[in-house]
């Protein structure tokens, strides 16, 4: 049974880290405008409101299609349009209730066999990243979410010009 818990304990680490990466962001949003959310330094860069959409993309497509077998209709050029292509409220809600949707579909992987964890998957089959086990899937999500959350936590800092007690305080 130690494998069980291993999967068991990963499972509930991913999810953890996804809602936590999410209630970060959602701060961070909280403390922008409409247009400081779409706002970029030069068209070589991207909006937070392009990497919500990114992100919520990838996360559809990696773990809504590739591991729960849902139609993949993620369009990642748009992910990128140098103008706004939605209301932010939209952008918002489409990014929430897709990562809240991948979390119940990694939960739901509990309970199940661990060996679940190892079944081969191509959700995105014109990729360098081929035919991932579910395990490496969720794992390479979790990470993209983390590195980009970082990036939105940044930009914020930027924007607002203040620090966004996020984490643990800091003397000062």
């Amino acid at each position: 049974m130690p494998n069980n818990a291993v999967a068991e304990n990963f499972l509930a680490f991913a999810v953890k880290r996804l809602r936590l990466s999410v209630q970060d962001i959602d701060r961070c949003l909280d403390r922008l405008t409409p247009a400081q959310i779409w706002q970029r330094g030069g068209d070589y860069e991207n909006s937070i409101a392009n990497l919500l959409l990114h992100l919520e993309g990838n996360t559809r497509q990696w773990i809504l299609h590739g591991i729960d077998g849902q139609p993949d209709v993620r369009q990642r050029d748009d992910e990128f349009a140098l103008q706004p292509t939605a209301a932010v409220r939209e952008v918002r809600a489409r990014f929430s209730a897709t990562l809240e949707e991948a979390c119940n579909v990694i939960a739901t992987l509990s309970g199940g066999s661990p060996e679940r964890l190892l079944t081969v998957i191509d959700p995105q089959p014109n990729s360098m990243w081929r035919n991932p086990t579910i395990l490496e899937a969720i794992s390479l999500v979790t990470g993209h979410i983390q590195l980009h959350t970082g990036q939105i936590i940044l930009l914020t800092k930027q924007l607002v010009a203040d620090d966004l007690d996020l984490s643990m305080p800091r003397k000062r």
